[in-house]
């Protein structure tokens, strides 16, 4: 199974997708890991990218789908993958469907996890007290939600246009918000 996460920032995708790694079976594939990785590797686009990164500029959408390519070409990815943080806007999402097309491996499902602003807020802002990071205020998470949103309501209207789109209740207990995963997943995946 092919699937992508979709969420805001503390809506739960990477704690849904380390469960879902396990339960499905196959890989998760976080850029951002996958961007540290490659850099750390020193492989040719880890290298473009450090370069890209020194100068204080975003990583190309280029870049990262080839770093994409190359990650969803390995073998362990022959049963599927997760993917979370990726893609985050139109152009990316495009990108992707062309390269999942041509390598035989299209996408399966888009699964939204939606959760309440407020509640968004709520639980980042008590992540960043947790970790010390007084850049997480109320103000600032408001702002990268509303950036986040403006980004990414095109991407999940594509996935949605697609007939690939699931939206999950993400407020809940982490069993509950998994449990609603799986069944949207259904038949493929068995609550196990």
């Amino acid at each position: 199974m092919r699937l992508v996460l979709l969420g805001a920032p503390g809506s739960g995708k990477g704690t849904q997708a380390a469960r879902l790694k396990e339960h499905l079976q196959v890989p998760h594939i976080s850029t951002g890991d996958l961007l540290r990785a490659e850099v750390a590797a020193g492989s040719k686009l880890g290298l473009e990218a450090k370069e890209v990164m020194a100068r204080g500029e975003l990583v190309s959408d280029a870049i990262l789908l080839g770093m994409l390519e190359d990650r969803v070409s390995r073998a362990d990815t022959a049963n599927g993958f997760i993917l979370d943080g990726y893609p985050r806007n139109l152009t990316q999402a495009d990108a992707l469907d062309a390269l999942l097309k041509r390598i035989g491996q299209p996408m399966d499902y888009a699964v939204q996890l939606d959760v309440p602003t407020e509640l968004l807020v709520e639980r980042i802002a008590g992540r960043a007290a947790a970790e010390g990071r007084a850049d997480d205020n109320p103000e600032s998470v408001r702002k990268r939600l509303e950036v986040y949103n403006t980004q990414t309501a095109p991407v999940i209207e594509f996935y949605r246009q697609h007939g690939q789109l699931t939206v999950v209740d993400g407020v809940g207990a982490l069993d509950e918000v998994f449990n609603r995963v799986v069944s949207a997943l259904a038949p493929t995946a068995d609550v196990g």
